[in-house]
């Protein structure tokens, strides 16, 4: 009966949309006016203990665990339920009450490679499923020309967009801190004729790069290095990408990383940061931290510009592309559940409910603004020094 009650207060006030309840013994109550968008069903009691102590860790658990289903007749119910979520003011999910506990965490250098190898290490064969056909593993970039469904069009044109951005001159060189699967340095050497430096700390990616290479005849102008990007010494290179990176490297270590970057950084350099950021301040999510990106931090945008400002580098451009992630977002976890039951039968259940909560999690909180992608132009000197005049540079169809 207490545990009815607590959950009646806790939900009553948490989601801008009409929303049924179900709980353990049969009983419902619907929450909004008007025809149900999504029913949560609680198949067991999940302790009020463990929701007071953190909220998202608690139900993601239940979630997985099955103690918890979340159904509608829209294609992403989950999306659904965490948009209404963060966009109502007195939401679970907003009360800074039910965040008390928080995994433990640490950046050093031993870590952040086990942090790496926990999710991207994942294997291969996994991400093939659900990403592109380039295997790109962040937030696609949707033109007119393409504006909802090709996600291998779209994150091809995301790296156009980068490098576009930097207005790379022919022979120099290109640092990628956290290259991924290396389609973005592949691209830079293959169309845009420079010599390009790719590091990762995941063995998978550092492998599959290394084959992409010597299948391109790429040997002599591209290299990728199992590193850390901390240690590169006093290489330096005339641009930097560096796509999905931060929001990886803690709290404590982000001026650390916009100083690394101003390091290796040539003097009137160029740098484009792309990564995940809160524009209301910067945020850890406790499910997300335990299960999905160990010692990940999503960085408020105030936070970023001042530790910009402090490693001496100038914002010459900044530019939000939140709608493209979510609709990126979308298009994964469609893909994801067209394999759902080939990889429910290789991961199992628990594995298979993770991911997908944690594909509409994200989604969703694109889509209600909780947290957005921003790519920062940045320049080793005054602001756009050796860049055009005008942003229309950036937009030539290649």
């Amino acid at each position: 009966m207490l545990e009815k009650t607590f959950y009646k207060q806790l939900l009553k006030r948490s989601f801008a949309m009409p929303v049924k309840i179900v709980f353990w013994d049969g009983s419902s109550v619907q929450y909004g006016q008007g025809e149900p968008k999504a029913t949560i069903t609680f198949r067991e009691k999940v302790p009020v203990s463990a929701v007071t102590k953190n909220a998202s860790i608690a139900l993601g658990e239940a979630y997985m665990d099955q103690k918890i289903d979340i159904t509608g007749p829209g294609t992403y119910p989950l999306q659904e339920v965490i948009t209404s979520a963060y966009q109502q003011a007195g939401s679970f999910l907003r009360d800074a009450k039910l965040k008390k506990f928080l995994p433990k965490q640490s950046h050093g250098e031993a870590q952040s490679q086990a942090d790496i190898h926990s999710h991207y290490d994942v294997g291969n064969d996994f991400y093939r499923l659900w990403l592109d056909d380039t295997l790109t593993y962040s937030c696609a970039y949707f033109t007119p020309e393409n504006p909802t469904n090709d996600l291998t069009a779209a994150q091809i044109a995301k790296v156009h967009h980068i490098l576009q951005k930097l207005n790379p001159q022919p022979g120099r060189r290109l640092l990628d801190i956290g290259c991924g699967w290396g389609t973005l340095m592949l691209t830079a050497a293959k169309e845009y004729d420079l010599k390009v430096t790719g590091v990762t700390l995941s063995e998978e990616q550092y492998q599959l790069v290394k084959q992409r290479i010597e299948e391109a005849g790429l040997s002599g102008v591209a290299e990728v290095r199992l590193q850390d990007y901390r240690e590169l010494g006093d290489e330096q290179w005339d641009y930097i990408t560096s796509v999905g990176m931060f929001e990886h490297v803690g709290q404590e270590n982000l001026g650390l990383y916009f100083q690394d970057v101003a390091k290796y950084l040539k003097a009137d350099g160029t740098a484009l940061i792309h990564g995940i950021t809160r524009q209301q301040g910067g945020a850890y999510n406790g499910w997300i931290n335990k299960y999905i990106f160990p010692g990940g931090y999503i960085p408020g945008l105030t936070e970023i510009i001042d530790h910009i400002e402090a490693a001496h580098l100038q914002i010459g451009d900044v530019e939000m592309l939140r709608r493209h992630y979510q609709r990126t977002l979308e298009i994964w976890d469609a893909n994801f559940n067209a394999h759902r039951a080939e990889i429910e039968a290789t991961k199992g259940t628990r594995f298979t409910r993770m991911w997908d909560l944690y594909l509409q999690a994200c989604a969703a909180s694109f889509e209600s603004g909780n947290i957005d992608v921003v790519q920062y132009l940045l320049t080793k000197g005054p602001s756009g020094t050796g860049l055009p005049m005008t942003r229309r540079y950036m937009l030539t169809d290649r």
